[in-house]
């Protein structure tokens, strides 16, 4: 009797082990099918938690010290330094007809900005279109690298005569060239430095650090404020970006970029979202810059000579035309 109480044992328990199996199939056939980029256990690509996780935003980075330091020194140091370094070294050791000091200052802020963007870019706690990302930073690339050529020989130019606050046809040492055409070649110079390159350098800056600055909210208002730091680097950023501004000659692109920024701040607060620490840093930086700008417009406000290079409704002046007018000109 227990020897075929033995024998029956395992085969009522292989009889539930099939059950079970059948059961799990049926239900693994009820389930719906698994969505595209997914596994049974979960997504594969699982989505980066911070702003889009709720309403677009919960909770905010905390402050890129380090990148904003980076990013604020190297613009003083590659960017606004550039043609002071052209200056102040002396002319025998870069020849005007090879790169000059504030060339290779452009060839590594060519290389770094762009870098620091897209480590900005990566921080920021929305997911941001990588398409639009990759061919903003190419642009810009580009732009920085047309103005770098044009830059270098408007710049160069200078040690042989030429004044920043007139016009290319109205300079002393190219008004008088033969043939006529060469004036054309100088102007297209001027056009491929100031106008396109400028174009396609500024516009994806510009709108880069506005794609950066749409995840920058927050439902925390304790993370609502700027740590010491930024407040230190407020002043030296919001200067930086004055320079761009007055000598890229973008105002209204700076303009707009602001506008579109403070409408976003105000459709925000209407769902109870407030600027983190990145934001506030950003959107105080371009405050700053405006009444910047509007202190240099009205310091020069009624200059006739720098009236007459930029007429029109928009009045900033260049900081190098002011150089080349009333400090090198006193000399």
């Amino acid at each position: 009797m227990e020897a075929a109480a033995r024998r029956r044992r395992p085969r009522r328990q292989q009889e539930e082990q099939e059950q079970q199996e059948q059961e799990e199939e049926r239900r693994r056939r009820r389930r719906p099918p698994a969505a595209p980029g997914t596994q049974r256990g979960g997504p594969l690509v699982q989505p980066r938690p911070g702003p889009a996780m709720v309403d677009g935003t919960s909770r905010s980075a905390p402050f890129h010290l380090d990148l904003w330091f980076y990013f604020t020194l190297q613009n003083w140091v590659l960017d606004f330094g550039r043609p002071i370094a052209m200056i102040v070294f002396p002319l025998e050791w870069f020849p005007l007809n090879k790169p000059s000091v504030g060339d290779y200052f452009h060839m590594a802020y060519n290389l770094i900005t762009p870098f620091l963007l897209l480590k900005l870019i990566e921080r920021s706690p929305k997911t941001l279109p990588r398409a639009l990302v990759y061919v903003s930073v190419i642009t810009f690339i580009m732009g920085a690298s047309i103005h770098l050529v044009g830059d270098s020989v408007n710049h160069r130019l200078i040690f042989s005569g030429y004044q920043h606050h007139l016009t290319v046809r109205e300079n002393p040492i190219i008004k008088n060239l033969k043939p006529e055409t060469l004036i054309d070649s100088f102007e297209l110079l001027y056009y491929y430095d100031e106008h396109l390159g400028h174009s396609m350098w500024y516009i994806p800056f510009f709108l880069l650090l506005f794609m950066y600055f749409t995840g920058c909210f927050t439902p925390i208002s304790e993370e609502s404020r700027m740590p010491g730091a930024a407040l230190l680097l407020v002043g030296p950023s919001s200067l930086y970006y004055w320079y761009l501004v007055t000598e890229g000659q973008i105002f209204l692109l700076f303009l707009f970029t602001f506008f579109a920024m403070t409408a976003l701040v105000t459709h925000q607060k209407r769902k109870g979202l407030s600027l983190d620490s990145n934001g506030l840093f950003l959107f105080y930086s371009f405050v700053l810059t405006l009444v910047l700008v509007a202190l240099w417009v009205g310091w020069l406000w009624n200059d006739p000579t720098l009236r007459k290079k930029y007429p029109g409704v928009i009045y900033v002046p260049e900081p190098w035309a002011f150089y080349t007018l009333h400090v090198i000109g006193q000399h």
